[in-house]
């Protein structure tokens, strides 16, 4: 079932070592397999809990590294331009 962009796939009980199951659907459409490192993380308000492949969130900092690399030299850029502009006017 959808809900606004959210898969449900089902529940999970957590066990006495405190481990969980993760439902098969889930695991198949992520691609999981045993030994595969997951992030646990949670929202601020501390009532919605996620699991990322840890891969995934490498993929993520690094597409985010590059991108604000770029953001850094277009500012310089317009900072460049921004000069070169007022030194014309004098």
């Amino acid at each position: 079932m959808m809900f606004d962009g959210f898969k449900f796939y089902g529940s999970a009980t957590v066990g006495t070592k405190g481990q969980i199951v993760i439902p098969a659907s889930a695991r198949d459409e992520m691609k999981l397999k045993e030994g595969d490192k997951l992030i646990v993380v949670r929202n601020p308000r501390g009532c919605v809990m996620m699991l990322m492949k840890a891969e995934t969130l490498e993929e993520m900092i690094e597409g985010m590294q590059t991108k604000l690399g770029m953001v850094i030299e277009s500012a310089k850029e317009l900072k460049e331009n921004s000069k070169n502009l007022n030194k014309g006017k004098e």
